[in-house]
């Protein structure tokens, strides 16, 4: 059910129309792990990073709920998968909703 959502995490690949990458002062700099200068990220890696996690949180969800019905994980565990996964949904829906927003706003600009 959740795998037909991975289509989505296509947006990591997206790339301008020109073949060019963003430049720094348009891309997202995100600190790295282990460096110790900052790694830029365009905004749509940023948004195909948190759609995979999405993914993977409510794979998990689906995951331990299977669990719970064979008796191998106990209700808190359910519970805690559960609401991971729905705040990474609402968060999801919410920056849909501010993405669509956004758009809307540019389309009715005169020009």
């Amino acid at each position: 059910m959740i795998d037909a959502i991975q289509s989505v995490g296509a947006f990591s690949n997206l790339k301008e129309a020109e073949g060019t990458s963003l430049t720094a002062s348009t891309a997202l700099s995100l600190p790295s792990a282990g460096a110790s200068a900052p790694q830029s990220q365009s905004f749509a890696e940023v948004l195909g990073t948190m759609t995979t996690d999405a993914i993977r949180s409510m794979k998990s969800a689906e995951g331990v709920s299977l669990q719970a019905i064979r008796g191998e994980a106990n209700t808190r565990e359910v519970v805690d998968a559960v609401m991971n996964a729905e705040q990474s949904l609402q968060t999801a829906l919410a920056i849909r909703d501010k993405v669509v927003t956004a758009y809307l706003e540019i389309a009715r600009m005169q020009i």
